[in-house]
């Protein structure tokens, strides 16, 4: 496995601040050469998986986030999860407890044709599979926008403010949510998905804009909070030998202030409220499992939380970005 050196973990701190940010103006703040971060940046891509990808807020394009977790028979689970991951509908298929489970990320349109077709007949019809339940993603207080903390460490205060795009200037749209999407939008949004530093010209190709009107276009969706940038790499890389997933059971008059905490922890990634009878979802990252266990022992030892289920993340077949060719 590739072995990050301090360059590589500020070029990946310096994307995560912003992911657009001309590489001239990267290795300025880094103090190296544009030639190098470029070099670096071709590297982590072929060899660690980089992606840099835009994401839109599921207000604003008018989507619904369900948590599914789905147990197959033996044998058949990694056939499963794959054919999950080509989905454009997924993110964030992962195999965990003993390789029969898999928990994945569905994204739904309220009122499109089949809008649940996947949760509603295409699971449902799977002989393999043996058991369902579906979590609807309520809220999510870690993950998202908000990068895991292990990534982010790289860059001193001073060089990230001289990153930092100007701050969002907050919702503009109804109810208070980011500006909704218009239909054009989805055609820039689709080739960021891909690719989050594809070219103003290239962008402009692919939605029939000028560069002039795509630069314009994706300024104000950035700075209304209608999209983000991730950046998706292997978490393995940052010395993680350790990931689960936590489903938690809080009392509903608890859930915000145990959440809230939760979100604070050097060791989450994501922390999220959801329906069914766990209600907090965290996803944990830790070196090896004797960290996992002094976690979960001590940090995570709150009276609020009534049941926690600890479920193992063998292989993540699909993070936020399409998976690139055969699943």
């Amino acid at each position: 496995m590739l072995a990050l050196d301090d360059v590589d973990r500020s070029l990946i701190h310096a994307l995560h601040v912003d992911a657009r940010a001309p590489f001239t103006k990267i290795a300025a703040v880094l103090g190296t050469s544009t030639q190098t971060v470029v070099r670096r940046y071709g590297r982590l891509r072929a060899e660690a998986g980089l992606r840099v990808i835009a994401l839109p807020d599921p207000h604003s394009a008018r989507r619904q986030q369900w948590i599914v977790r789905l147990t197959a028979t033996a044998g058949t689970a990694q056939d499963v999860a794959r054919a999950l991951a080509r989905r454009e509908d997924t993110s964030w298929v992962r195999l965990t407890s003993g390789g029969t489970e898999i928990v994945a990320i569905i994204t739904t349109t309220p009122g499109g044709a089949d809008s649940h077709a996947l949760l509603l007949r295409d699971i449902p019809r799977t002989s393999a599979i043996t058991a369902v339940s579906a979590h609807y993603l309520l809220h999510t207080y870690l993950g998202g926008p908000t990068a895991w903390r292990g990534r982010v460490n790289a860059l001193t205060e001073a060089q990230q403010h001289q990153l930092r795009p100007p701050a969002p200037d907050g919702p503009d749209g109804p109810d208070g949510h980011p500006m909704p999407l218009a239909d054009p939008d989805h055609r820039l949004l689709a080739a960021l998905l891909h690719d989050g530093r594809t070219s103003y010209t290239e962008l402009a190709a692919i939605t029939g804009w000028t560069a002039s009107t795509v630069t314009r276009r994706l300024d104000q969706l950035r700075r209304s909070g209608a999209l983000f940038f991730d950046v998706d790499i292997d978490a393995n890389l940052f010395g993680i030998t350790t990931s689960a997933l936590l489903w938690m059971s809080v009392a509903p008059a608890h859930l915000d202030h145990v959440a809230t905490t939760l979100a604070g922890h050097q060791e989450l990634a994501v922390v999220a409220s959801t329906t069914g009878p766990t209600n907090l979802l965290a996803n944990v990252l830790c070196p090896d499992p004797e960290a996992l266990h002094r976690y979960l022992t001590t940090r995570l030892a709150l009276d609020a939380i009534t049941r926690i289920e600890t479920a193992p993340v063998l292989r993540t077949l699909k993070a936020a970005a399409p998976v690139r060719g055969p699943g």
